[in-house]
């Protein structure tokens, strides 16, 4: 079994308007020294080993999970070992 720990973020020049408002928010409460926010996606899947965990999961993440035309995503594998 692993844990996957997928990140969705949007790529890099398209506008996010919710980290802008959040940013707006932030300025208004005083935190001004934020410069910048940019919102994301976070999910937690335990998943079995098949043999084809990146495989499996990249297809998951472009399938499902993130819209590539706008989003870029990036994982990390964590092996759970039974108690």
């Amino acid at each position: 079994m692993y844990k996957v720990y997928v990140y969705v973020t949007l790529k890099e020049g398209v506008l996010d308007p919710q980290g802008k408002a959040i940013r707006e928010s932030m300025h208004s409460l005083a935190y001004d020294e934020v410069e910048s926010v940019r919102v994301g996606k976070y999910f937690e899947l335990t998943v079995k080993d098949t043999g084809e965990i990146d495989k499996r999961v990249n297809e998951l993440c472009d399938r499902l999970l993130a819209n590539p035309v706008i989003e870029e995503y990036r994982y990390t594998l964590e092996e759970v070992v039974p108690n």
